[in-house]
């Protein structure tokens, strides 16, 4: 025990006689501080978090983040940053779902978002004449599944409150979104989130172990690659519910994303950036087996490189930088009051960029 116990009812500041001269002196640190700050930034003494040469990227779990992943073994971004005549100091995390990225991007402690078009959607719009949030580039094209493994399950009607989905993020996540497009076009606009209350938020490493095991309550997942494919090559009793690819056509559900003032105040690291993920787009475009190699390496992920090569394989993928079809959604969600602004095209939400090429 201590030798001086605190009181059961301790003092509070203003029971103590003392207490006036103690906030008197707190208002002064805080007109100091504020001083010293002012004159600092007026002396040019003090960088922002957005100084040019520092970029902090956060990404997520999947083949879709596969440009990262290359970008980053390959230090592309420094290599741009040099050819531009700048060092650049590459900061990398890994979160789960879009509204813990768009968390972090809000607070500044990123600069680059890696999430779904969803939550770029929601934060575009929550941002509109503020940061003005907006997409820097497409991931790629790539068909994302919604499995289950329950045999009464064939499509999204069968659900019932009996069934749970994981997902990235419930309400925003890009798998959540394609959900409740589904919905309403199986039940009507005016009940596009009817199967919300079925979902869970789970990151795709966890929801993925949790279905091939088939040991917990969890019984659909919502994912991406590889770990639909990891779902459907593992236990049997998983099938495809919903396939985005029927449900809009090639899309390109994962984006990245940043705030108006990076990209102002940091135009050589935004641009080598960019530049380093057109080279990682036209890498893994000619060499599948060394980005297959990177995934692994930079992830850890427990797959063969051959079973991993053929899932990037897919004639359905497409590494690239342009967004694909990205308006519909965007179209639907302003109509079901999701966003308050409706965006005129893929334009409004992406900043404009030549290697984004002619987008959608």
């Amino acid at each position: 025990m201590s030798e001086h116990p605190m009181p059961e009812h301790p003092i509070s500041e203003h029971q103590h006689a003392d207490a006036p001269l103690r906030r008197q002196l707190r208002r002064f640190r805080q007109r100091w501080a504020a001083r010293v700050l002012a004159m600092l930034v007026g002396l040019g003494l003090l960088t922002s978090a957005h100084a040019e040469g520092r970029i902090r990227i956060v990404e997520q779990f999947g083949i879709v983040y596969l440009l990262l992943n290359v970008v980053r073994d390959q230090q592309l971004i420094e290599k741009h940053g040099q050819a531009a005549g700048i060092d650049i100091a590459v900061e990398w995390q890994k979160l789960s779902g879009g509204a813990a990225v768009n968390d972090a991007l809000l607070s500044d402690s990123v600069d680059i978002a890696g999430a779904g078009i969803g939550p770029l959607l929601t934060v575009w719009d929550r941002t509109l004449g503020k940061q003005n949030v907006r997409g820097v580039a497409s991931l790629g094209n790539f068909p994302y599944y919604l499995v289950s493994i329950n045999p009464k399950v064939k499509t999204i009607a069968d659900f019932t409150e009996q069934d749970r989905i994981a997902l990235p993020a419930v309400s925003v996540s890009i798998q959540s979104r394609f959900l409740q497009y589904a919905a309403a076009k199986t039940w009507g606009e005016a009940h596009y989130n009817r199967l919300d209350p079925y979902t869970v938020a789970l990151p795709h490493p966890e929801a993925t172990a949790a279905l091939i095991s088939g040991g917990t309550e969890l019984n659909g997942h919502f994912g991406n690659p590889p770990f639909q494919e990891q779902e459907l090559a593992q236990n049997p009793k998983a099938h495809i519910v919903l396939d985005t690819y029927q449900l809009l056509g090639p899309n390109s559900p994962t984006v990245l994303y940043a705030t108006e003032r990076f990209r102002r105040d940091n135009p050589k690291t935004y641009g080598a950036f960019l530049a380093a993920l057109d080279e990682a787009a036209r890498f893994i475009r000619n060499d599948k087996a060394a980005a297959a190699e990177i995934y692994l390496r930079a992830t850890g992920a427990k797959l063969s490189k051959e079973d991993l090569l053929k899932i990037i394989s897919n004639p359905q993928f497409e590494f690239t930088l342009t967004p694909t079809n990205t308006h519909p959604l965007a179209e639907f969600l302003h109509r079901v009051g999701a966003l308050k602004n409706k965006p005129a095209s893929w334009q409004d939400y992406f900043f404009a960029d030549p290697l984004l090429g002619q987008g959608s």
